[in-house]
């Protein structure tokens, strides 16, 4: 089993910072790749940034304003949210995706909700 938690959501007024934690455990042989989502009311679940490896990749709406990084030993994905707007609103998820020996699979977890709002 692999258990993946992410913390570190709330209320923030526009043009603030927060900074969501992911962490992963259970059965992990290794950790191919990291990836934050949100969903916004309404919306469906879109990627605002992943990391394999020492690459990042950003959607176009968070480019200079969020940051993800990994913390390999600790299994740990961040994910800095600086000049929040209000339409960065949503909950957001963690997903890794865990190499095996014969497979590959993904995880996913329950989700942190971030509001941005005055």
């Amino acid at each position: 089993q692999v258990q993946v938690v992410e913390s570190g959501g709330g209320l923030v007024q526009p043009g603030g910072s927060l900074r969501l934690s992911c962490v992963a455990s259970g059965s992990i042989s290794r950790i191919t790749a990291m990836a934050w989502y949100r969903q916004a009311p309404g919306k469906q679940r879109d990627v605002v940034a992943d990391i394999t490896g020492s690459r990042t990749n950003y959607a176009d709406s968070v480019k200079g304003r969020f940051a993800i990084s990994r913390d390999s030993a600790e299994n740990t994905v961040y994910l800095q949210m600086n000049s929040l707007k209000p339409e960065d609103t949503g909950e957001y998820y963690c997903r890794i995706w865990v190499a095996y020996d014969t497979s590959t699979e993904n995880y996913w977890g329950q989700g942190t909700q971030v509001t941005v709002s005055s």
